[in-house]
């Protein structure tokens, strides 16, 4: 612990500083070893698929070779056994045809089974390729998770650890919050995104056996199929993306994108109604303060429906000329404050982002009556 007369601000922001020029600078490093990997994984996908077009053009004509090189040794033998019924020129050419053939059909099988190994190999690369990606994907994404803690809700750490003398517990709640936000993330990408471009690696080689089996329909069918799960991975993504951080509070400010959210929510949690409502003319206010609220909203919203089993949520924000008031109200099955008071971190996390903000938070609920939690944020007033 630092004590109160050696505990300098300057020297944390200076470490902090670093700190983040670390972490941005890794994270470019592992995201151009991922686009690196990918631009691999398109060009071998591409040089699999001419490698599968060989092979079956290689199978055919050693298929045709095969019938013409077991004609030409029918002839041979007719020819030996009715020796003195053929001139020596055609025993010669009987003779030669059915050797060239031969000699044709131990060259394309050899080639053949080149390309065959070839394949294997493109194929066992893509795997690995693909594993690559998906790890240096992940380990982005973690980057970004802490990346958004540290830049949207630690700027302002030196004010609240001269506020707060230092609260002994603040370290370890940031890594708490860390590591649950990384679990989370984790658990997301691997049973969303990741098993379906799993899933999308199978289809590829199913589609390419159907299409040698079944033939051109059943393998478009595949693919029409197998399109819907790219679609769906890609909407996991994107989802996945917009919760790390909305990019559209930058730019269209906090009732835009509060709106976006909720539908999204909405969209993804069929059964559950978010009743939205901005009263008096939105301002636009500084970013820490748009992303504490969005960050409050979006705690609330989650607590509601996956604690509080809520059909329906109310969310309305009360612009008024020095301060906001943010109102988040469910039809849940409540809890009691007195139990879980000293023990929520989600509770914890609200109250200290309220309190950077200098503001207050008032938490109503009752045991199947739900929950109505109350933000009053002052606003400097220009």
């Amino acid at each position: 612990m630092f004590s109160n007369d050696t505990f300098d601000l300057k020297s944390l922001d200076d470490i902090f500083n670093r700190m983040l020029d670390t972490i941005m600078s890794s994270k470019d490093d592992i995201f151009i070893i991922s686009e690196q990997s990918r631009r691999s994984f398109e060009d071998m996908q591409k040089e699999l698929e001419i490698v599968r077009k060989q092979i079956s053009i290689v199978i055919d004509d050693g298929d045709a070779l095969e019938k013409s090189t077991q004609l030409a040794k029918q002839r041979l033998v007719l020819v030996s056994k009715a020796f003195d019924n053929y001139t020596e020129e055609q025993v010669r050419e009987a003779y030669e045809t059915a050797h060239d053939f031969q000699v044709k059909l131990s060259v394309i099988r050899t080639q053949e089974k080149q390309l065959r190994d070839k394949r294997d190999d493109l194929e066992r690369r893509l795997r690995g390729l693909l594993d690559t990606i998906e790890r240096a994907d992940h380990i982005v994404n973690q980057v970004n998770v802490v990346l958004n803690y540290l830049t949207s809700d630690l700027r302002n750490v030196g004010l609240a650890l001269e506020q707060a003398k230092m609260k002994q517990d603040f370290g370890i709640r940031i890594i708490a919050a860390q590591e649950e936000e990384r679990k989370r993330l984790s658990r997301e990408i691997h049973d969303g995104p990741a098993q379906m471009l799993a899933n999308v690696l199978m289809r590829t080689d199913l589609i390419d056996r159907t299409y040698r089996e079944k033939g051109i329909e059943k393998a478009l069918a595949e693919i029409a199929d197998l399109k819907k799960t790219v679609r769906n991975a890609l909407s996991e993504v994107r989802r996945i993306i917009y919760d790390l951080r909305p990019m559209a509070l930058d730019d269209l400010g906090i009732i835009p994108t509060l709106k976006k959210y909720l539908s999204t929510v909405t969209e993804y949690n069929p059964g559950v109604e978010i009743h939205f409502q901005s009263r008096s003319t939105e301002k636009r206010i500084p970013s820490n303060y748009e992303v504490s609220i969005f960050r409050l909203v979006q705690e609330c919203v989650t607590n509601a429906m996956k604690h509080g089993k809520c059909k329906d949520i109310w969310v309305k924000l009360e612009w008024l000329k020095d301060a906001v008031n943010i109102v988040v109200k469910d039809d849940g099955i409540g809890f009691d404050p007195q139990v879980v008071k000293d023990h929520s971190f989600g509770i914890l996390g609200m109250k200290e982002r309220i309190e950077i903000l200098n503001g207050t938070i008032t938490i109503t609920s009752e045991i199947n009556r739900g929950t109505t939690v109350l933000f009053k944020i002052p606003l400097e007033v220009e």
